[in-house]
């Protein structure tokens, strides 16, 4: 009898040691907003200023505050200002990102000429 207890015993310990070795896990905890991860216009122009700045340059990215987001369709679409004297007619163009509201995956990044 206190073999079989003893086999038994030994037996989930292998089965325990076996799936911790293979990588099972317990499935960790992730929260999903309702609203998705970029709920908000300041929300938006803060991610797509994070991506912007490291490829276009902090001085450009400057020039061209206040940057707006719109939402269409599930996507904040994040644009610069021209920056244009008063008065004025200006060329050229901004720096844009478009950004998935729901899980904030950056799906586009350009900038007008």
């Amino acid at each position: 009898m206190v073999r079989k207890i003893i086999a038994g015993v030994l037996g989930a310990l292998a089965l325990s040691v076996f799936a911790c070795a293979v990588g099972v896990q317990a499935q960790k905890h992730n929260y999903k907003p309702k609203e998705g991860y970029v709920p908000d216009e300041i929300t938006a122009v803060k991610i797509a200023e994070a991506v912007l700045v490291p490829i276009y340059g902090e001085d450009v990215i400057n020039k061209e505050r206040p940057f707006k987001a719109v939402l269409g369709k599930g996507v904040w679409i994040v644009t610069g200002t021209l920056p244009c004297p008063e008065g004025n007619r200006c060329v050229g163009g901004v720096a844009e990102a478009e950004i998935s509201k729901q899980d904030a995956t950056v799906l586009l990044v350009s900038h007008g000429k």
